[in-house]
């Protein structure tokens, strides 16, 4: 299989790019070529990377065209963030490619309702981000029903691992409440501390996507949840990493309200969001359709990212 990622290089590529390799897929990786993966491996030796800036190349109308003459069999978009994007990939594709996988995100659902939540839950989206991935669903899967394109849609929770900083325990990346949490010094939680992040290691959102990949028949013109198969509340979230540390969580509860005035204005407004959100989606659709189930637990998915964040000195 001719295979090309878009976005290759994150958090995602780096576990799905070697792991196709290793499946024998010829892999060419379009990116901007700012960073290399977080880890490597000889399998490395055997990709083909093009520079590419997908904003400037879909402003020009150019970026489909180019991705459609590399002749793929398969397609993996890591880094569509809007629907005329997508669209101009779709157009690009029609009929000269075997599957279209798209990486989306749980921001899709909005605020959980009844959890945990199915793939065909009702929507909510709030915030450009989520509702722009919900557009862009939506066009994706019309055209698999109306045209047959054949396309698969991948939602990622909170993704974790080696090499970047997952959201801690607060609902936000500052490094200073592992750290003090690492310390047995206090902490302040939203509310209760009762709303729920749903972390997934990287290399199992990967493998939804090989599942997709190695499923085709059922995968196409479907969508997928990719995180761990439980959710975690930030109060439990919080003690087990203060336990990690050999730590007492010392912690404070303060009404969301409150807490974001007292952060900083990126703080607040990541807290606020992932409050709002309080994901708890359902694995059953990929172990049923995939024959896929995460090896990864919440709180394993978000310990892989906080030893490396130690490891490398972030954090003592």
């Amino acid at each position: 299989m001719r295979t090309v990622v878009i976005g290759g290089t994150g958090h995602i590529g780096t576990y799905l790019v070697p792991a196709l390799i290793r499946l024998g897929h010829q892999v060419t990786v379009l990116s901007r070529g700012e960073r290399t993966p977080y880890h490597s491996d000889g399998t490395w030796r055997n990709v083909t990377f093009l520079q590419a800036d997908r904003a400037a190349e879909d402003a020009a109308g150019t970026f489909g065209s180019r991705v459609a003459g590399l002749d793929p069999d398969i397609v993996i978009d890591l880094i569509c963030f809007t629907e005329d994007s997508a669209r101009q990939l779709v157009e690009a594709l029609e009929g000269k490619v075997q599957h279209l996988l798209h990486c989306g995100t749980i921001w899709v659902h909005g605020p959980s309702a009844v959890v945990p939540t199915r793939e065909d839950a009702p929507r909510r989206p709030f915030g450009d981000y989520g509702i722009q991935k919900a557009a862009i669903e939506d066009y994706l899967l019309a055209k698999a029903r109306r045209d047959q394109f054949p396309v698969t849609i991948v939602h990622p929770g909170h993704i974790c691992g080696p090499g970047w900083t997952p959201v801690n325990p607060a609902g936000n990346f500052n490094l200073d409440v592992y750290q003090s949490l690492a310390k047995g010094a206090a902490v302040q939680l939203p509310n209760l501390g009762l709303e729920t992040l749903n972390p997934v290691h990287a290399d199992d959102v990967a493998g939804v996507f090989l599942g997709a990949i190695a499923s085709r028949a059922t995968a196409i013109g479907e969508s997928f949840h990719a995180v761990a198969t439980d959710a975690v509340t930030l109060r439990g979230y919080a003690e087990a990493v203060a336990e990690r540390f050999g730590q007492d969580a010392q912690l404070s509860f303060v009404p969301i309200d409150r807490l974001r005035e007292e952060l900083s204005q990126q703080d607040g407004q990541a807290t606020w969001d992932h409050v709002l959100h309080s994901p708890n989606c359902s694995m059953a659709k990929a172990e049923r359709l995939l024959g896929f189930r995460p090896r990864y637990s919440a709180i394993e998915a978000a310990m892989a990212g906080i030893d490396w964040l130690v490891e490398n000195g972030k954090v003592t």
